[in-house]
């Protein structure tokens, strides 16, 4: 890992890392790296932060440079969920019932949105 800066676990044992102006990572439960999401889906990110992973197994990522989040489902195209309304988004996480949390630093306060 590069400058490795958050880390969510997966369902399937594994857990998943954002590295500092770089990439995303996910390793299975024997920290073996299974894929790197900027491969996989051929996505550039700026600066990635904040991951998390819904019930689905989708992979959600805060990027502070872009100042979004997108979705990276197991199979499909990536998804921008957030594209506005965020300053500086970092920590994140995913409830049970849908709602996704997003410390936004640049505005000093944790933005819900379903």
């Amino acid at each position: 890992l590069q400058g490795p800066r958050y880390v969510s676990p997966v369902p399937s044992g594994g857990f998943v890392v954002s590295e500092e102006c770089g990439d995303v990572k996910v390793f299975m439960s024997s920290r073996k790296l299974l894929c790197s999401l900027s491969s996989k889906y051929g996505h550039q990110f700026g600066n990635p932060a904040g991951v998390c992973v819904d019930r689905d197994g989708s992979i959600l990522v805060a990027d502070e440079q872009r100042r979004t989040v997108h979705l990276f489902p197991e199979h499909g195209a990536p998804i921008c969920l957030v594209s506005t309304g965020l300053r500086r988004p970092a920590g994140m996480a995913c409830s049970s019932s849908g709602h996704l949390f997003v410390a936004d630093t640049g505005e000093n306060c944790v933005k819900v949105f379903k």
